[in-house]
């Protein structure tokens, strides 16, 4: 047996930090590695120490990374090397444990094709196939081309005659090889109706190997898993012990070490269940069975590579409650599900009493899509599927990310619809589906509000973004706000916004740190909204809508018939371009105004000269105080 004292995690991002908590709650000191795009990232900061290495793929990097910080293991989360033999193999020879199993389990279970050869030994029953050489006229359609050398979706294609074959096998050899650097190829009966159910199951050096019950993944798009519960909630007893029994004897069979999953394809029609592949590693869904078993499986994978038997027998492993997870993803869900980059502005995850959320994902951090762009979490656990199904819709509307699209709102939609609430769903349902844009209505009335609001704050009387809150009553004149070509009439005195079609009643408006309280049309609506000069930009029910507007605040700065630039809203004035003296064209950007975290540029209205700057760059300013004086170039020539 072998004290850890040290773990390198190779991996990054949320798993990275989730991997960590458990560490630092054992005492164990913990080493990050990082590439140049993530010298500051979350997992970084978080870790004892942290050593640079090329790329995340470097086995000789990342197994010098551990020699050299002193590790004593290496956990590998999942993706980048955590399936892969040869960093198993490094690590061995190099002294350093691997929190998972050893290469020739790697070796033997990591491929598909491997894994279907030992699961028949085993007499766990497998998906029927075809071989490539065969002829595709005898191949009874649909079938499922997929890589033999890895997962997540990746080197799949559904093929549903011979004359589609080809080009199948084709893209799913290019994208296999890519993704995995083997372009092998099972051909495998496509089962049009079937649910994906996963076991979780636990082997240690000592011969013991328990399961910790059974997930069901069945949303899926493209293969790639969307949301996964824990127990299934059409599991019945029966199947559950047909596929715990066989997951069980198949780890028992490769004399499986460390945290693994058998996934099974259940046909929804006839109820037979058929081994699809194991996974060598933690999963991204182990949280939800964490949740309704209270095991910390970090905590048994680290025991295990330290060589200690496992605490717990079947025995000891029961089941409570239900658990839901989803993951969000950097994507436009209604634009072809397209990866989506760029800096996340403002991030709310849900409080953690509501829910549990592993991300490494925060305010002001830069999205790229250099990585997988799963960007964290949410899972919640209940007494039951139904409480834990509207806690994640709960959970799911207080999840936003500002500057960046994101899927929140597409699985907050799949959440509360009725094809998951009543567990009638198979792993093609998304693939079927047609999923419709949310309206902006409702989003347009909060931008038009808040924007009014922010507009028309004083420092000298109670404001809308103060704690006390909005009352009926607070101005004097209707606003017009034209939002993406829509122009709607904000009465914030009689509590009304008229659109195009219809006029609203607002009742209520609160805001604290970007979060927006609204009463609309008698029902409460809670957002999340940042504004620039430019857009206005607003998380509702997990939706992003950004809408664009003229630059009304440059407009309002001038007083009509001269040159004067007044503050619009009090705030700071980050910046002043031009000093007195100076000659300006229209438009040129005299100076920038910051207030809420809204940036307001002042532009010069006409051609000439500047006369006067009321402030200088840091200065604290009121609403109307001067700020730049310009006088029209016809008046300099008179």
């Amino acid at each position: 047996m072998t004290t850890l004292h040290t773990v390198l995690i190779a991996n990054r991002g949320e798993i990275a930090l989730r991997v960590m908590r458990t560490c630092r709650r054992m005492g164990l000191r913990t080493v990050a590695v990082y590439t140049d795009l993530d010298a500051d990232a979350p997992h970084v900061r978080a870790a004892d120490d942290a050593v640079r290495v090329p790329s995340y793929l470097d086995v000789d990097a990342v197994v010098a990374a551990a020699v050299d910080s002193g590790a004593d293991a290496v956990h590998p989360g999942y993706g980048f090397l955590s399936e892969r033999a040869p960093f198993a193999r490094a690590l061995a020879e190099a002294g350093v444990a691997l929190v998972g199993p050893t290469a020739e389990v790697i070796d033997l279970m990591g491929r598909k094709d491997a894994a279907r050869e030992v699961a028949v030994a085993a007499g766990v029953p497998v998906v029927p196939s075809y071989s490539l050489d065969d002829d595709p006229a005898t191949y009874a359609y649909p079938v499922l081309v997929k890589a033999a050398a890895g997962g997540g979706g990746k080197g799949m294609r559904v093929v549903r005659s011979a004359a589609e074959l080809p080009e199948a096998v084709a893209a799913a050899r290019r994208e296999a090889a890519t993704a995995f650097g083997d372009d092998t190829l099972l051909v495998e009966v496509y089962v049009e109706r079937g649910r994906h159910i996963e076991v979780q199951v636990l082997g240690d050096t000592h011969g013991n190997v328990v399961h910790l019950f059974e997930r069901d993944c069945s949303p899926q798009r493209r293969h790639q898993k969307v949301l996964e519960e824990a127990p299934g909630p059409t599991v019945d007893a029966d199947l559950r012990s047909r596929l715990t029994t066989a997951a069980v004897d198949l780890a028992r069979h490769v004399g499986y070490v460390g945290a693994g999953t058998v996934e099974f394809l259940v046909d929804a029609d006839t109820g037979a269940a058929y081994f699809l592949e194991m996974n060598t590693r933690l999963q991204v869904e182990h949280p939800v069975t964490e949740a309704v078993t209270g095991v910390d499986l970090v905590e048994l994978q680290l025991r295990v590579a330290a060589g200690e038997p496992l605490p717990l027998t079947q025995d000891d492993l029961t089941l409570t409650g239900h658990a839901i997870e989803a993951r969000v993803y950097a994507e436009d869900a209604y634009g072809g599900f397209l990866p989506q980059a760029g800096t996340a502005v403002l991030v709310r995850w849900p409080d953690p009493g509501l829910a549990r959320v592993d991300h490494a994902l925060a305010d002001g951090q830069v999205v790229s899509t250099s990585y997988d762009p799963m960007l964290g979490k949410v899972v919640v656990h209940g007494p039951d599927r139904e409480s834990a199904r509207r806690g994640l819709v709960a959970a799911l509307d207080e999840t936003a990310i500002l500057g960046l699209t994101t899927n929140t709102g597409f699985l907050r939609e799949l959440v509360a619809g009725p094809e998951f609430a009543a567990a009638t769903i198979d792993t093609a349902w998304l693939d079927r589906a047609t999923f419709t844009a949310p309206d902006p209505a409702t989003a347009r009335t909060i931008a038009a509000w808040t924007d009014v609001a922010v507009r028309t704050m004083t420092s000298e009387v109670p404001s809308p973004f103060r704690p006390d809150g909005w009352r009926l009553g607070a101005d004097p004149a209707p606003v017009l706000v034209e939002l993406d070509d829509v122009t709607l009439s904000v009465d914030r005195a009689r509590g009304l916004v008229g659109g195009p079609d219809d006029t609203v009643e607002v009742r209520e408006f609160r805001c604290d740190h970007h979060v927006v309280v609204l009463g609309v049309g008698g029902r409460r609506h809670q957002a999340v909204v940042n504004a620039d000069r430019h857009t206005v930009e607003v998380v509702h029910h997990g939706h992003r809508h950004v809408f664009t507007r003229p630059d009304v605040f440059a407009d309002d700065a001038v007083a009509a018939g001269d040159g004067t630039l007044v503050a619009p809203m009090p705030g700071t004035l980050l910046e002043v371009r031009v000093a007195e003296g100076a000659r300006v064209g229209h438009g040129e950007v005299l100076g920038v105004l910051e207030a809420m975290k809204m940036e307001v540029a002042l532009t010069a209205p006409f051609a000439g000269t500047v006369s006067a700057v009321g402030a200088a760059a840091g200065a604290q300013v009121a609403l109307g105080a001067m700020l730049f004086q310009v006088d029209p170039a016809e008046t300099q020539e008179d």
